[in-house]
């Protein structure tokens, strides 16, 4: 080929590589795309995001865009929003509160449900601020009756809105999302009326109030008076 011709193919050539390069399709971090499952957990998955261009979510792990990737992966988790965060214990939430639709999938005992959020992802939610007794390890007085309260309240395919708490966290050490849970059509408080009902009682993690917390212990009181559900059969 003569040296002009040459030159010119050159030219061309490293121009293109200019051009991949600049948009970052060149770089090893867009050679390969990853996904969710990639990362043994939450928290590595968060590293990772954080480390890699986190507004353009170039791998889309963060699939509700609340700067939080990979929440169906099991904990250790990581909601640091910033490069360099380190722990793997959950941090506080800095964007206040996450508003987030869904429709339930089934109810899995008193205190928590499985619900598919508006991205298609499957998760389990856990009732801020109640407990109610157990049916799976060990059946409690209560536990199955309290199942069944939930499952009237709350149908499969029933629409409710998630609200998380800006004082708790947004997720718990499974990997549940932290929330309450109201219903779309009327904007019941079904984690009140859990307790109002006398199906749960009050809980408070690690002595750290909810927002909620005066009105469900009101709600308990009133179940304690009447009495209703397990006050009465407990």
């Amino acid at each position: 080929m003569p040296a002009s011709p040459r030159r010119a193919l050159l030219a061309v050539l490293a121009l293109v590589a200019g051009l991949l390069t600049v948009s970052g399709l060149g770089s090893p971090a867009y050679a390969a795309d990853r996904d969710c499952s990639d990362f043994a957990t939450q928290a590595a998955a968060q590293r990772f995001f954080l480390n890699h261009n986190p507004k353009q979510d170039p791998h889309r792990l963060d699939a509700e865009g609340d700067g939080i990737a990979c929440e169906s992966n099991p904990c250790p988790c990581l909601y640091d929003r910033t490069p360099g965060g380190s722990g793997d214990k959950p941090s506080r939430p800095t964007k206040g509160r996450l508003v987030q639709s869904a429709r339930v999938v089934r109810v899995v005992d008193g205190d928590t449900v499985e619900v598919r959020l508006a991205s298609g992802r499957l998760r389990d939610v856990r009732l801020i601020g109640i407990d109610t007794p157990e049916v799976y390890r060990g059946v409690e007085c209560g536990g199955p009756a309290a199942s069944r309260s939930l499952k009237r309240m709350l149908p499969r395919g029933t629409r409710v809105r998630l609200v998380s708490d800006p004082t708790q966290d947004r997720a718990d050490r499974y990997g549940r999302l932290l929330r309450y849970v109201k219903r779309t059509k009327d904007g019941r408080d079904t984690n009140r009326a859990q307790l109002w009902s006398g199906h749960a009682r009050v809980y408070v993690y690690g002595g750290d109030p909810f927002e909620r917390v005066s009105s469900y212990r009101k709600a308990q009181r009133q179940a304690k008076a009447a009495p209703r559900g397990l006050w009465k059969t407990c």
